[in-house]
């Protein structure tokens, strides 16, 4: 059976990518694909295949003031209006939330409008917008096993994993080939907007005390803030290390393949990247977080054997040194790591999530 299914999102890649997966499987089903969504997705909503975007008006609860609470609940009730408006003319047979405040208009307005609703959580702790929606809902899926679950609903708990872009998929055939003694060592590090300072501070002085030898082996990859790149490069010249900074990569999934190790934030996607495409990481959880999400994701992948958790704090570049003359020196315990990421991962997790919608609408 196919008909039509509103899918909603909040505005950033962490969010529209598991939904941009799922809505190109449910096309390929013959499913008419609408989207909800903030400002903030334009950038990403050119490869969306929906019929049409709609962009809902909504907020986060950033402040505790009268006057800041009543800004929020405004903007959340006019998207709630324009949300019903939406289905009213483009009549859902079900609705699939994916995070983030800018869903709590869309289905909650679906939820009050009897559409059957769906909700995936891509973390291995649910986040607040979807906390608040579980209980409305009639099933909720996810991307890793939930440590929270007990505490926010009495809805169906799937675990459906995480839906990925077609080229984490593609990126994914390459079999991992582990560094030989003596030979090119690939490094790949990324963070995101909030990691890569982190990391450009950390990196190269990790990087500085490596023996000569060790150095002539890297080759980096490097994403950096762009306000920061241009001196990571330089400090990468300066320690004679081949080097490649940008502050973004397009095609991230095919550096992280190309990769003999990887270092990281420990975001939903990130992390099901790594296992999908079979790397081992050294994962770093954003630091601060209020339900510590990135923690729990990571610690699902070094559960595994897949990968190390070193929290931020923990992370000096002399244990960071460690760690990367560790891995120079036992290519084995690489390969073996990589065996155990590529065992976690759910090839199939669109295709779980869609057959879950078409059994709900």
């Amino acid at each position: 059976m196919a008909g039509t299914v509103l899918l909603s999102a909040g505005g950033t890649g962490g969010h529209l990518f598991p939904a941009q997966a799922l809505a190109q499987e449910l096309a390929a089903r013959g499913w008419r694909i609408h989207l909800a969504t903030d400002p903030r997705a334009e950038r990403f909503v050119s490869q969306f295949p929906a019929e049409q975007v709609h962009i809902i008006k909504s907020a986060t609860f950033t402040g505790k003031s009268p006057l800041a609470l009543g800004r929020t609940f405004a903007r959340l009730a006019a998207g709630y209006l324009s949300a019903r408006r939406v289905i009213s003319a483009i009549r859902p047979d079900v609705a699939v939330g994916f995070g983030g405040y800018p869903t709590v208009p869309p289905l909650l307005a679906a939820a009050h409008k009897k559409v059957p609703t769906i909700l995936h959580e891509q973390n291995a702790i649910m986040g607040r917008a979807n906390r608040f929606l579980a209980s409305r809902v009639k099933a909720i899926a996810t991307g890793f096993e939930l440590a929270n679950k007990d505490s926010f609903s009495s809805a169906p708990v799937t675990v459906t994993g995480n839906p990925l872009r077609e080229i984490a998929h593609k990126a994914a055939r390459l079999a991992y080939d582990p560094p030989v003694a003596g030979g090119p060592f690939n490094l790949v590090v990324f963070g995101g907007s909030q990691g890569a300072r982190f990391f450009s501070q950390c990196i190269p002085e990790a990087l500085f005390r490596l023996s000569g030898d060790k150095k002539k082996r890297l080759n980096v990859t490097m994403q950096a803030r762009p306000e920061d790149a241009e001196g990571v490069r330089a400090k990468m010249a300066t320690l004679r290390i081949a080097a490649t900074v940008e502050d973004f990569f397009a095609d991230m999934p095919n550096r992280i393949a190309g990769a003999h190790l990887v270092i990281c934030r420990s975001g939903a996607s990130s992390v099901s990247e790594l296992a999908l495409i079979g790397r081992p990481g050294i994962l770093v959880p954003l630091p601060g977080a209020l339900d510590d999400d990135q923690g729990a994701n990571a610690a699902v992948l070094e559960a595994v054997g897949g990968g190390v958790l070193v929290r931020q704090k923990d992370l000096t570049p002399e244990r960071l040194a460690e760690l990367l003359n560790a891995a120079l020196e036992d290519p084995q315990s690489l390969a073996n790591k990589a065996q155990c990421a590529k065992k976690a991962g759910v090839p199939d997790a669109a295709a779980r999530l869609a057959d879950m919608v078409e059994a709900y609408a």
